[in-house]
């Protein structure tokens, strides 16, 4: 097993971290898999581990008070979370939902080693501190979209970024699923998808949503 995560660390991280670092990754011994559309964070519970993801991707939201849902960004291989970072050296509980986009592959890092690596290596300090930065802008951008994109807009850009995370121009994805994730009535969602279809950028069918052309 141990043979297994050296090597794959190798593949994902080893421009990352120094090898004493990936040496102590190792000996966790560790690698779990979250399968598709599967809860690996959920609101309101404590952080116990940070994922440093492998291969796949995770999909992160954000719960207003009403229980309506807002998507924030992607995690993807060579990755981890932000806010589940934060909750994990605040010993907080979580603000936000993880689930998974396709099958993931990561390793759970526990929350004592995630404290002991950034006194002990600057490889590690500033894998987090540039994983503060990304996801930074990206709620910038977001906060920019909700503020002063038109729905029309937001709705191509959410499209885009799930084809390019997913690497696939054919979506099993509901108009509902949609309107969730960006805060607005499946009516709109609808009405504005059509309108993209009769310009020949997507096709529609049930659950499913083929992109065209380029968005």
């Amino acid at each position: 097993m141990n043979q297994d995560i050296e090597s794959i660390l190798k593949i994902r991280y080893s421009g990352v971290f120094e090898s004493k670092l990936l040496n102590e990754i190792v000996q966790l011994g560790k690698i779990r898999t979250c399968h598709t559309g599967e809860e690996l964070i959920s609101y309101g519970s404590y952080i116990t581990f940070l994922p440093l993801l492998i291969n796949g991707s995770l999909r992160v939201l954000r719960e207003d008070g009403q229980g309506n849902e807002l998507f924030m960004y992607y995690l993807n291989s060579g990755e981890t979370c932000a806010m589940s970072l934060t909750c994990c050296l605040n010993q907080r509980q979580s603000m936000v939902k993880a689930i998974c986009e396709e099958e993931t592959i990561f390793i759970p890092v526990p929350i004592e080693r995630v404290e002991h690596w950034m006194k002990e290596y600057s490889s590690w300090k500033q894998f987090v501190m540039l994983t503060y930065q990304k996801r930074f802008e990206e709620l910038i951008n977001t906060i920019d979209s909700i503020a002063f994109a038109k729905m029309d807009d937001r709705i191509i850009d959410y499209l885009r970024k799930k084809t390019e995370n997913l690497k696939n121009y054919d979506l099993q994805i509901t108009h509902q699923e949609i309107a969730d994730e960006l805060n607005t009535s499946r009516e709109v969602v609808s009405r504005l998808l059509k309108h993209l279809e009769r310009d020949g950028k997507i096709k529609l069918s049930r659950n499913r949503i083929m992109i065209q052309s380029a968005l």
